[in-house]
């Protein structure tokens, strides 16, 4: 718990209320890329220091918070964000499951519409 604090207390706070909200926020949709299951508000790495110092110098800079996420998802990946956007290279990934379960119903619904190979005919009976 000591190390939280400390950690914290590494990054000088902004002047500005809604600036120091939006720090905070954005501190927790990243993640620490060396602890890797942590966002940087909660990581006492060094590296997850230097990215919440980054984040508040590009807030005092004036960048938008999606221009932020943005700057960190270029340096490090899609993994850098705990929330990443829906990116349209994988719809298709998303789609796969749904789409394969209709085939596979629509597959069904036409056999059990055609003859059935295995039932007797009428007249058999």
């Amino acid at each position: 718990m000591k190390a939280l604090i400390l950690a914290a207390a590494l990054v000088a706070p902004l002047g500005d209320p809604q600036d120091e909200a939006r720090a905070r926020a954005l501190e927790n949709e990243i993640r620490c890329v060396v602890c890797q299951n942590e966002p940087i508000s909660q990581s006492t790495a060094d590296m997850a220091t230097d990215m919440r110092r980054l984040v508040r110098e590009r807030i005092a800079a004036g960048e938008s918070d999606s221009d932020i996420r943005a700057f960190f998802r270029d340096r490090y990946g899609d993994f850098v964000l705990l929330r990443p956007g829906a990116d349209p290279a994988f719809w298709g990934l998303w789609a796969a499951p749904f789409i394969l379960l209709a085939i596979g119903l629509g597959a069904l619904l036409a056999l059990r519409r055609g003859k059935d190979p295995l039932s007797p005919e009428p007249d058999e009976r």
